[in-house]
């Protein structure tokens, strides 16, 4: 069975766009592939998480996993820092990895610009890590979006690159995977972009049905089409494309009826989308309430993730050290 390897960083509550994005890529792939998940703990060190928050940030993150579907008897979910043979491996890829290429990732130069005061190796050293995460495995598929398109092809780099120098080959190149060819795109409500926990923009699957309504109501809309059949701007799309996710076909037909016709009433269509995303969430939200309160649960889960992980880990890094030169452990 082919492997796949994914991970998200615990930096808060997941939203509308995750669970659209990566968790349903996850719930799919765990019924037809051997999946290890992770919670990226050691990349959240970038930002200095003080330890508590780190702490809470894991807890919320795995909790809200397992409400979403993703099953620890289907797939490996366990977190990042538990699994020692990650960072043995990312040393080695760090001593093949040059610092032009590492410096021309996007993503780093980004970083760099929004935040210049805290230009930090592990920033740089990012896509060295990312692959550590996924070949320790050999994956061979990984669930990422388009923005990660550029880690993805470094990691496939220092796959061949490890293969090449030692003259093995070892390590396979893991793929993009996506859900489909076309990829869902969440829009944020604020009219313009993709839904986002830094664009301040999300609806988060923990919101209650009152935050949800007024994070929709506040959506940003215009005055309304003045002729039959007119584009939609931006912001507009952003309203029929939420509700086209979460929202009944028959819904989406009315209201996009009702705006070629130039009779739209944002106000109704706001009420009835925040209704549906309520609706959508609401059970999801009941399950994260339960998870988060389970503690035992929640332990059981991440001790066997942590065992499955580090056997698979285990494996890999003592061929790994065979292959360099060194005595296996």
């Amino acid at each position: 069975m082919e492997i796949v390897a994914s991970g998200i960083r615990p930096t808060g509550n997941l939203h509308l766009g995750n669970y659209f994005g990566a968790v349903k890529s996850f719930l799919k792939m765990q019924d037809e592939y051997k999946c290890f998940f992770f919670i990226a703990d050691w990349h959240s060190l970038t930002t200095h998480p003080n330890p508590e928050n780190l702490r809470q940030s894991v807890k919320t993150i795995l909790a809200e996993y397992l409400a979403c579907g993703i099953d620890p008897e289907k797939a490996t979910i366990y977190v990042q820092s538990d699994v020692r043979e990650v960072v043995e491996l990312y040393l080695y890829l760090n001593m093949n990895a040059y610092i032009g290429e590492l410096e021309r990732v996007t993503t780093f130069k980004e970083k760099v610009r929004a935040q210049p005061d805290n230009v930090n190796a592990g920033l740089l050293t990012y896509p060295t890590l990312m692959a550590s995460d996924v070949i320790i495995h050999k994956a061979v598929k990984v669930p990422v979006g388009k923005d990660q398109e550029q880690n993805m092809e470094m990691m496939r780099k220092f796959a061949r690159r490890f293969n090449h120098i030692y003259g093995v080959d070892f390590f396979p190149e893991p793929a993009s995977f996506h859900l489909s060819d076309k990829a869902v795109k969440v829009p944020g409500l604020d009219g313009s972009g993709k839904m986002g926990k830094s664009e301040g923009n999300a609806i988060y699957l923990v919101d209650d049905e009152k935050t949800i309504r007024k994070k929709v109501m506040h959506a940003v809309t215009d005055s309304g089409p003045a002729e039959p059949n007119s584009e939609k701007p931006e912001p507009i799309r952003n309203l029929f494309t939420m509700m086209e996710i979460v929202s009944g076909k028959d819904t989406y037909d009315y209201f996009n009826e009702k705006y070629n016709a130039c009779e739209i009433r944002y106000g109704d269509m706001k009420k009835q989308l925040a209704a549906d995303i309520n609706a959508f969430c609401a059970p999801i939200r009941e399950r994260i309430n339960e998870m988060t309160a389970n503690e035992d649960y929640l332990n059981k889960v991440v001790r066997s993730g942590a065992e499955k992980a580090s056997a698979s880990a285990s494996e890999t890094l003592n061929e790994v050290r065979r292959i360099i030169g060194f005595k296996p452990y």
